[in-house]
């Protein structure tokens, strides 16, 4: 007989109590091998892929797509062990046979289990995604025997798009989201790319469509009668749940301004020297070098000279905890909202491996693709709010960091320079602190130091 278990939820680490099913990437009746990824969840850290810990067919799923699970929920069932033959598993798992052509070791996989119990984001480094077995109920004559009536009823298994067989054929979280948000059914898409793979395009088209007869029926429904019974009526405004990243966003902004007394300084700085220095590292070949690294390479250097603003409070022991290591973490907006990837060990890096590394993690937020550890750790964050065409800004500060250096736009204005008006590259800078680890005097040190390296960048040679 096979034995029938139970896979919950694991702890994905990083504090994360809850998570969102995004999309299964199995259904009822697939075989899988240990370790391969069966659904793919969204906590408030980022999109991550939950790999299960044992080998053989699906027999139960719980939670459809969108649904919010606690961490130690049940996520599916699986059939392991016996002895493989297609009358067991059918057994096992009701409505699930093994397609022709199978072997029985295949149809199994496998009764063994993987040891890891913390797969949030892995558990075994795999060369490639093991291949899905679909079984088919027409493959054998044998009827599945059914399921008794007191178990917990399957959830459905993936239907495929219009014109597909399989799962639905999107990858991009992005696409999945979008489609997600304007309740679009992804099931009901078909896919103009290869293979069928639905594109934004084709969820945009399909919404544009699904709005066209909405927005025909927008005069009736204004014209409703008043007298219509109170519990008809919606209450006034969208509601949107804080959830996924918007509800850690919300969360850890207003702790940090219940629990940190922070204060912000300001000075404008002329960038035409670092611009000019950055345009000749340039043109000089090799890897381009961003303005953000050499940023940030002004910030590791200011925090070597004023270590206060690289530390946390620890209330609790009525502790300052200065950090040995910058990690630096850098605002990126994404379609999912705001988010902070963090570059570790920053302190120790050259130009250059910021400039890849910055990189990488705005690509990765950009795809979704950040796992917690990509966002957790930093010690200080650098915000470069110029992006949006705004100077100047007050941020409130990364709990449990001490300090935010806020960057804004670098434009063209008046400026007198060697004793005479001139037109440089202006910019304004800006520091919230934590007033718990230093005072003023520290934070208007730090910041002037900043400004310095920016109008002289030679500046950093004395500390090189």
């Amino acid at each position: 007989m096979a034995q029938v278990l139970e896979f919950k939820l694991p702890d994905l680490g990083e504090g994360l109590t809850e998570a969102e099913i995004v999309r299964w990437l199995v259904g009822v009746g697939d075989v899988v091998a240990i370790d391969q990824p069966v659904v793919e969840v969204e906590t408030a850290k980022a999109m991550v892929e939950v790999p299960c810990p044992y080998g053989g067919v699906v027999t139960a799923r719980y939670g459809e797509e969108g649904t919010e699970l606690p961490v130690g929920a049940p996520l599916l069932t699986v059939a392991v062990g016996g002895t493989g033959a297609p009358e067991e598993l059918a057994e096992a798992a009701p409505g699930a046979t093994p397609t022709v052509g199978e072997t029985a070791a295949e149809s199994a996989v496998s009764s063994e289990y993987s040891g890891n119990v913390l797969v949030g984001y892995g558990t075994a480094e795999p060369a490639a995604r093991r291949r899905r077995v679909r079984h088919e109920s027409h493959a054998v004559a044998k009827s599945p025997a059914p399921a008794p009536a007191a178990a917990a009823a399957p959830a459905p298994a993936a239907v495929a798009a219009p014109g597909h067989e399989g799962p639905v054929p999107v990858i991009s979280p992005l696409v999945r989201k979008l489609a997600r948000d304007r309740g679009l059914d992804l099931r009901e898409v078909r896919g103009s790319g290869p293979e069928g793979l639905i594109l934004r395009a084709d969820v945009e088209l399909a919404i544009a469509a699904l709005e066209r007869p909405v927005a025909a029926q927008a005069p009736v429904q204004a014209a409703a009668p008043a007298s219509a019974p109170s519990s008809a009526v919606a209450p006034a405004g969208e509601r949107v749940p804080l959830r996924g990243v918007r509800g850690a966003v919300a969360d850890k902004l207003s702790r940090s301004r219940t629990e940190i007394p922070d204060a912000t300084c300001w000075v404008d700085a002329d960038a035409t020297e670092l611009m000019a220095a950055r345009s000749a590292m340039n043109a000089a070949g090799g890897p381009k070098i961003s303005l953000l690294a050499l940023l940030a390479r002004i910030c590791v250097h200011a925090l070597v000279r004023f270590p206060e603003l690289n530390s946390t409070v620890d209330m609790a022991a009525r502790e300052i905890v200065r950090l040995p290591a910058v990690h630096l973490g850098f605002a990126a907006q994404t379609p999912r909202g705001l988010v902070v990837p963090v570059v570790k060990d920053a302190g120790i890096r050259t130009a250059e491996s910021l400039t890849a590394e910055f990189a990488r993690l705005t690509e990765a937020a950009r795809e979704s693709a950040l796992t917690p550890a990509d966002l957790t750790g930093g010690t200080f964050t650098l915000n470069n709010y110029g992006v949006f065409g705004v100077d100047g800004s007050t941020p409130i500060i990364n709990h449990p960091e001490a300090a935010m250096l806020g960057v804004g736009r670098i434009i063209p204005k008046p400026w007198v320079h060697q004793g005479e008006l001139a037109v440089r590259q202006v910019v304004q800078l800006s520091l919230t602190f934590d007033h718990r680890v230093c005072d003023g005097g520290t934070a208007g040190g730090f910041l002037r130091y900043v400004a310095d390296c920016v109008e002289q960048p030679a500046v950093l040679l004395r500390t090189l």
